[in-house]
C-alpha cells in the first residue's frame, strides 16, 4: 500500500477564511456549473411551460438549494472517500488525506449546508405554498451523498452520478410549477447520460488504483479502450435525448436547436482528444469542454424562453 506524507507542513490552513477557501477549492465549487445551468434553463421552462410566475424570490432559493446541496454531496464525498484518496496517488493530496483540514471543519460545514439546504427548501412552502421541495428534501439529501458507496460494489456508479446531477432541473422544475411534465424528464436523462459519459473518460485516469483497491468502475471493469467505447455510445445516446428535448418543448427552437449542434461537435472533440494510450488531455475534455456545454445549452436555450413568443 502506498503512502504519502501529510501536507499540512505545506499548506496547513489557520484561519476560518482560510479554511473555508481550501474547503472550496477540494470540493471544487466552481464545478456546480456543471449542473447549474440546467437548473436555471428548467426553472425558467417551467415557469413559462406551466405558467407559473417566476420571481427574484423562487431564482434565489433555486441557486441556495444548488449550491447547498452540490456542498452537501461533495462533502460526504470527501469524508467517505478519504481512505480510498489516501492511497490514490492523484488524490492523495486532497484536504482531508493529507491532514490540512480535518473531518470535523468538513463534517460542520455539511451540516451547516444541509441546515441552508431544508430552510431554502422550506421556503418554497412558506412563501407559495409548494410543498413538495421541503418534503422531498431528505430524500434528495440521501440520493446525493450515496454515491461514493456506490463505486464499492457496482460499476453503474458513472451512471449514479450522473442521476444525482440529473435531480438538478428535475427538482427546479418541481420547486417552480408543483408538477412534473415530460420536458424536465427528457433533459434529466440527457443530463444523466452526459454526466456518466464524461464521468467513464475521468476514471479512466484511475485504472491502475482502481484495479488495486477494488473500487468499481467501467474502466477497472473492461479495461480503457473499451471504457472509451461505451463514453461514446453514452454520449450519443444524450445527443439524442437532447434534440427529442427540443422537439417535445413548444418553447425550445432556433437558439437551443443550434446550441445542440454546437454541443455534439463539442462531444466528438472531447472523444478526440482523449485516446486509450494518452489520457494528457483528460482534463481539458472532462472540465473545459462539458463546462462551456453546460454553460453553452444553458444559455442558448434560455434565450428561447425569454425571447418574445405569439
Amino acid at each position: 500500500m502506498t503512502t504519502f506524507p501529510p501536507q499540512s507542513a505545506i499548506r496547513n490552513p489557520q484561519s476560518a477564511i482560510a479554511k473555508l477557501s481550501l474547503f472550496a477549492a477540494d470540493i471544487k465549487i466552481s464545478h456546480t456549473l456543471f449542473a447549474l445551468p440546467w437548473a436555471i434553463l428548467a426553472t425558467f421552462l417551467a415557469a413559462h411551460e406551466t405558467h407559473h410566475p417566476l420571481t427574484a424570490t423562487k431564482i434565489l432559493l433555486i441557486l441556495a438549494c444548488m449550491v447547498t446541496a452540490r456542498t452537501v454531496a461533495m462533502a460526504a464525498n470527501r469524508l467517505l472517500d478519504a481512505p480510498l484518496d489516501a492511497i490514490n496517488p492523484r488524490t492523495a493530496r486532497r484536504a482531508i488525506p493529507s491532514g490540512a483540514l480535518s473531518r470535523t471543519f468538513v463534517t460542520t460545514i455539511a451540516v451547516a449546508c444541509v441546515v441552508a439546504f431544508l430552510a431554502a427548501c422550506y421556503g418554497f412552502y412558506y412563501f407559495y405554498n409548494n410543498i413538495y421541495p421541503i418534503a422531498l428534501a431528505l430524500p434528495v439529501l440521501a440520493f446525493l451523498t450515496a454515491y461514493p458507496l456506490l463505486k464499492r460494489f457496482t460499476r453503474l456508479c458513472h451512471y449514479y452520478l450522473g442521476a444525482a446531477l440529473a435531480l438538478a432541473p428535475v427538482c427546479a422544475w418541481v420547486a417552480i410549477s408543483g408538477q412534473l411534465n415530460l420536458p424536465p424528464l427528457i433533459m434529466a436523462a440527457a443530463v444523466l447520460l452526459w454526466t456518466a459519459g464524461f464521468d467513464i473518460i475521468y476514471a479512466c485516469q484511475d485504472y491502475d488504483s482502481d484495479r488495486a483497491t477494488g473500487v468499481h468502475s467501467v474502466p477497472a471493469k473492461l479495461g480503457i479502450p473499451r471504457a472509451l467505447w461505451v463514453a461514446r455510445i453514452t454520449h450519443a445516446a444524450c445527443a439524442a435525448l437532447l434534440v427529442t428535448l427540443g422537439l417535445v418543448s413548444p418553447t425550445l427552437s432556433t437558439f437551443y436547436f443550434a446550441g445542440v449542434a454546437i454541443a455534439i461537435a463539442l462531444l466528438i472533440v472531447e472523444h478526440t482528444l482523449v485516446k486509450p494510450h494518452d489520457l494528457s488531455k483528460v482534463t481539458l475534455a472532462f472540465f473545459t469542454l462539458n463546462g462551456i456545454i453546460s454553460l453553452l445549452l444553458g444559455t442558448l436555450g434560455l434565450v428561447d424562453v425569454l425571447r418574445p413568443h405569439p
